[in-house]
């Protein structure tokens, strides 16, 4: 997978080596609970957790399906451990997950990875309801009752699209990250900034591997550039920031030679001949998908072993032109870890505006009626410098 996003090196292999032994010593002696644990990046860390052989893990997640791949991928490559591995099948914002943490409830971390990751989720102010749900209000959720039942510590995932956000879900993640702040009063918290995470549940790169199944041409956007962690990175870093962060900081990828940005089209590019086929490049979204179709096609493609891919200019809704994983007024530390950068914060929330924005979605719910233009504007008041790039153009829209 390395190869293809341009890279021969994994990013974090010394930082964890070198912490092998503490990370070891602390995760064995520790309880966990991971919410949202059956996602690309909750897989991940599951894993990372559960090869350190952890006294009790227990995994929670809304895709039953999901979960039981995720047990069966460990039980075939991890096998078991001695302490209490389970999973959970439920809803975080239900009353089921809240009786469930009723009657336990009892780790020493809690890590959140559950999220609305898309910009494809702006789309409407329905899904952007939910959006805020999910990444916001069920992450303060979540720690008031860490708080209540003592635990340790609390790490969830936020996004680089966090950092001068031009999109929903990265200003909903920096938003999350202000609730954050305000609980870190009562309990240690860490958060991740990230690149994409290769080839993850949903991602243009996953759909990769999905138009090929279906005999579909492969479509990507070649003026987008982006970093990208493979899964194993990514449940390295969020496992590093919840062991070693300290209160309030945010975990990053130092960008050095081995993590640069790289086109969609150009890991296209190396996907299709990496699987054997030349890519072939279509001047319409019409001719990549009638490619397949002509079982007689007579074209001069015929010739060698070739799969149709077309690329053009993005143009939709909140797509950021680059990613960055902090701003030029986050004091950062870049000493601790070789490869992994720290953003340090102070104790800093307005209450009253967290207070508003709460009773501000509470209303628009109860009335059972709301407009986007009236969820951006409430971003907008929540932070200033919102960048919103509306063009009226949404990936749904688009092959």
């Amino acid at each position: 997978m390395l190869h293809l996003i341009g890279r021969n090196k994994e990013l974090f292999t010394e930082d964890v080596n070198q912490n092998e032994k503490e990370l070891q010593k602390i995760v064995s002696g520790s309880r966990f609970l991971v919410i949202g644990g059956a996602g690309s990046i909750g897989q991940a860390v599951t894993k990372e957790i559960f090869k350190r052989n952890p006294k009790k893990l227990h995994v929670v997640d809304i895709s039953e399906n999901n979960m039981v791949e995720l047990v069966r991928d460990i039980r075939s490559s991890l096998a078991y451990i001695d302490g209490d591995f389970k999973t959970f099948a439920l809803d975080v914002g239900s009353v089921e997950y809240d009786a469930f943490i009723e009657s336990d409830g009892m780790y020493d971390y809690v890590l959140n990875l559950a999220a609305l990751k898309h910009v494809r989720s702006e789309k409407d102010p329905f899904t952007l309801m939910r959006m805020i749900d999910v990444n916001i209000f069920n992450t303060d959720k979540t720690i008031q009752q860490s708080i209540k039942k003592g635990v340790k510590k609390y790490f969830c995932v936020s996004t680089d699209k966090a950092a001068n956000p031009v999109n929903m879900m990265g200003a909903s993640k920096r938003i999350m990250e202000m609730f954050v702040h305000r609980r870190s009063q009562n309990i240690d918290v860490s958060m991740a900034r990230f690149a994409n995470v290769a080839f993850s549940d949903g991602s243009l790169l996953h759909g990769f591997d999905q138009r090929i199944k279906k005999q579909q041409p492969i479509v990507a956007p070649n003026d987008v550039k982006r970093y990208f962690v493979i899964p194993k990175e990514s449940g390295e870093l969020c496992l590093m920031s919840c062991i070693f962060g300290k209160n309030r900081d945010i975990f990053f990828p130092k960008l050095n030679e081995n993590l640069h940005l790289i086109t969609f089209a150009e890991i296209a590019e190396k996907y299709v001949r990496n699987l054997g086929y030349e890519p072939y490049l279509c001047q319409s979204e019409d001719e990549a998908r009638n490619f397949f179709k002509d079982a007689n096609n007579q074209s001069p493609i015929t010739n060698h072993q070739k799969w149709p891919c077309f690329f053009s200019e993005s143009n939709t809704t909140g797509e950021k032109d680059f990613e960055e994983f902090y701003t030029a007024n986050e004091v950062l530390d870049l000493e601790t870890f070789k490869n992994l950068g720290i953003i340090k914060n102070e104790l800093t929330f307005d209450n009253n505006k967290l207070e508003y924005f709460t009773h501000t979605i509470r209303k628009m719910k109860e009335n059972r009626k709301w407009e986007k233009t009236e969820l951006v504007s409430l971003f907008k008041e929540m932070i200033p410098d919102f960048l919103h790039k509306e063009t009226g153009k949404y990936l749904d829209s688009k092959m």
